[in-house]
């Protein structure tokens, strides 16, 4: 009885500071008693203030209150520890939110630490104590703290379910056993709980193996990521190495043509300084045969005039004097001209070979294995889609683009586009400017006509703009993948797939909405019929060795096709 009454109180001796059993405990002035460490704490933080009050009612006290130890209280909390409540006492005792609580308790309910599964109850330390002292309970099953216990109840006749039904794999009870699973292949909870624990520990060795198996694959991977890493440092130290030989032939080339160019500009100016001198000595000449027919022509003796006459008048031959223009030519002319032509082809080659190379680097050379599985909803699906816009430099003249160049559509009159190499020039195609790697996701509406052939494609970008028919032509090439779906009246319906002009037949209900799942890595190209469901239409399955472009080809005047916005 004692007990009882102690343990309904306990609260009263914790300290509301700390929420632990009272330590040295101390009574202030207004009768609340708190840890004397807990007190003096709270009351060096108001010292400050000079106002110092209860936790609990609030009352203020100046001065600050000489404390004193309670002995009396001290000495009941001893004895309390003596009676083993302490851990009941204890705020980690108490119950929290995931914890069972005892089932027994009235008060604040304390951690269960035990469940019985005779009783259906959960008991705390002190509740549970009857079944280890009552010899009656000491056959009660005991388990580790269970929450849902009343589940081991039948909701039908109300009695604990002892057995199970291996007909209809579900716990019974005894009543059930002989009413509505009459009959049934019935065994012991305990025949049943063995039978199923060796089905568990089957799967738990098959999971086991699966985890010893993607520990293996983790493995792999971790050796993978070093040879990676070790393949690209050496590669940079290969492509700084090649880039740093090229850069030093091109300064070498640089320092070659700047010294001829100095070269040719030192022979230049000799040769026009020797023209130069060379005037400058006629021009001397000249000055001095002037001089003498000036004297001559001052002469008063006309017999002296007329003697000297003939060899002062006498001319020399004039020289062939090079012709001196006044914009001399550009001397350096087929040099830049030279330059600039190696400069040309220099940035072309290096355009093309760089693209190559930039596929070399980002298509991966060994596929994992460590498979990631396809879509199948169209949530799934949506998931990888892309944003898909058409290239109007690529755009046949026959066609015209909308609604931020995602719409494309065959026009009544030929329009008068600016050339380009990228366009196609005979066929009714369109690409789209973003490159597609990796897996991507898009759909497209047709706008079907009375006679209508659309072809949906992807392509590398290399596929010719001109020339044979089969060489630009979506699906007749070994450069695009192509459905093409052709109606060309109500009873007049077909759908194939083409890849190097081979044809293959495919079947299509002709709905308005088509989307086209493309992994790049894994080489798969899918087609499907877009509704509340997603329908196969057609599956590829091959190997892509470069950056693909999404395609449309059209065929009738009026005949549309959108890519539609999916984000």
């Amino acid at each position: 009885m004692a007990q009882q009454g102690v343990q309904l109180n306990h609260d009263r001796f914790s300290c509301s500071i700390c929420l632990d059993l009272l330590k040295d405990p101390v009574a202030i002035p207004c009768g609340h008693s708190y840890c004397m460490n807990c007190i003096k704490a709270h009351w060096d933080g108001e010292d400050e203030k000079n106002i110092h009050s209860c936790p609990q009612c609030r009352q203020t006290f100046r001065p600050r209150p000489v404390l004193e130890k309670n002995i009396m209280l001290a000495d009941l909390v001893e004895a309390l520890k003596k009676t083993g409540l302490q851990a009941a006492a204890a705020g980690h005792c108490y119950a929290g939110p995931g914890d069972v609580a005892c089932d027994f308790c009235t008060d604040r309910k304390l951690k269960a630490v035990k469940s019985c599964l005779q009783c259906l109850v959960s008991y705390c330390h002190r509740h549970l104590q009857p079944h280890h002292d009552v010899p009656q309970f000491k056959k009660h099953k005991l388990v580790e703290p269970l929450e849902k216990l009343q589940e081991s109840m039948c909701s039908r006749h109300d009695e604990v379910m002892k057995m199970f039904c291996r007909t209809d794999q579900q716990c019974i009870c005894y009543l059930c056993s002989v009413d509505e699973h009459k009959g049934h292949d019935t065994v012991t909870s305990a025949a049943g709980r063995t039978e199923k624990q060796t089905e568990l520990e089957l799967s738990r060795q098959k999971i086991q193996q699966r985890i010893k198996d993607k520990h293996k694959d983790m493995k792999v991977l971790q050796q993978e990521v070093k040879t990676i890493s070790n393949c690209a440092d050496e590669a940079e130290e290969q492509y700084d190495k090649i880039l740093t030989e090229m850069i030093l032939l091109l300064e070498e080339r640089r320092r070659d043509v700047k010294q001829r160019i100095r070269s040719k500009e030192e022979t230049e100016m000799i040769r026009v300084k020797e023209l130069e001198s060379k005037l400058e000595q006629e021009i001397t000449e000249l000055r001095r045969k002037d001089a003498e027919m000036d004297k001559l022509s001052h002469t008063d003796d006309h017999i002296q005039f007329l003697l000297q006459y003939p060899s002062v008048s006498k001319l020399s031959e004039d020289p062939d004097s090079p012709s001196i223009n006044i914009c001399p030519p550009n001397y350096f002319e087929d040099v830049t001209t030279a330059v600039s032509e190696l400069r040309d082809k220099l940035l072309n080659n290096l355009r093309e070979r760089w693209t190559n190379t930039s596929v070399a680097i980002t298509e991966p050379k060994v596929l994992l294995s460590i498979s990631q599985p396809e879509p199948q909803t169209r949530a799934e699906f949506l998931q990888y889609s892309c944003e898909i816009t058409l290239d109007p430099n690529t755009m046949n003249s026959w066609l015209s683009l909308s609604e931020g160049n995602r719409k494309v559509t065959v026009v009544t009159k030929k329009k008068k586009r600016p050339f380009h190499p990228d366009r196609f020039r005979y066929c009714e195609q369109v690409l789209s400017k973003e490159s597609l790697t990796g897996r991507c996701y898009w759909e497209v509406e047709l706008r079907w006509g009375w006679c209508s052939v659309f072809y949906i494609a992807v392509t590398y970008k290399d596929i010719k703009r001109k020339g044979k028919s089969k060489e630009y032509t979506f699906g007749l090439n070994d450069k695009s993948w192509a459905l093409s779906c052709t109606k060309t009246g109500p009873l007049s319906e077909g759908c194939h797939f083409y890849h190097k002009e081979i044809k293959s037949h495919v079947s299509f209900s002709f709905s308005s909405r088509m989307g086209v799942y493309l992994d790049h890595t894994a080489g798969i190209l899918s087609f499907y019929e877009v509704s509340e469901t997603m329908t196969l239409i057609h599956r590829v399955q091959t190997t892509f060795t470069g950056p693909l472009y999404a395609g449309i080809g059209l065929h009738s005047v009026g005949d549309t096709v959108e890519f539609i916005q999916l984000k």
